[in-house]
């Protein structure tokens, strides 16, 4: 069974997400590849690296309820076994660490690449947006660092992603994580571990029958 994760980098509940699935598949007896799909919550460009918290409190309404929205998330996210910093991380525009993943891709890493950049962004304070670090994030995972940040001065992998997050929009995904399995079930959110496995066994289920 092949499963679509479209999600965005800087996206903590992709990363929750992402975890629980893990969790999930740890436990389901079936064969399934995964295949990460770029998603922006803001394209907006970001000239200089701010705090996520100073961006959310842009966003949401103040610094207060910034806080109130990050308290909850993290303490979702310990509750799943990862660590998310809010106070270190910072926004960034994630074009470029989409292209780091298709880069990634080329050779098989797509999911070291993807869960570096979560820890990067969400533990580190990495700038993500910077092709320096992302370089050198791919060099982290094995790749080549100076052909990374080639590449990445390069252009390379950027029409990909764009015909990526177009092909997204034309799905009409909004919000994500989104979970698109075997190219015709979608699921979106940070679903629990028990109700990842029910989609997977039914969506085996329904496979099975349309084959027989």
């Amino acid at each position: 069974m092949e499963i679509e994760i479209y999600a965005d980098v800087v996206c903590p509940w992709c990363y929750i997400g992402k975890r629980r699935l893990e969790k999930a598949l740890d436990s389901y007896p079936g064969d399934v590849t995964i295949r990460y799909r770029p998603f922006q919550l803001d394209p907006s460009p970001v000239p200089h690296p701010v705090p996520t918290i100073e961006a959310l409190a842009h966003k949401f309404g103040g610094p207060e309820r910034a806080r109130q929205i990050t308290e909850h998330t993290a303490q979702t996210a310990a509750r799943d076994g990862l660590d998310i910093d809010f106070a270190r991380s910072l926004a960034a525009n994630t074009f470029d660490a989409h292209r780091v993943v298709q880069l990634a891709d080329q050779v098989g890493k797509s999911g070291e690449m993807v869960e570096a950049l979560y820890e990067a962004h969400f533990v580190d304070g990495v700038d993500v947006g910077s092709h320096k670090e992302l370089a050198r994030l791919a060099g982290t995972i094995g790749l080549d660092e100076a052909e990374a940040a080639e590449y990445l001065q390069s252009g390379g992998g950027a029409e990909e992603v764009r015909a990526a997050l177009a092909e997204a929009r034309e799905l009409g995904i909004t919000a994500v994580p989104m979970f698109i399995f075997a190219g015709k079930y979608g699921v979106s959110g940070a679903q629990e571990v028990a109700t990842l496995l029910e989609v997977l066994a039914e969506v085996e289920k329904r496979e099975a029958a349309a084959t027989s």
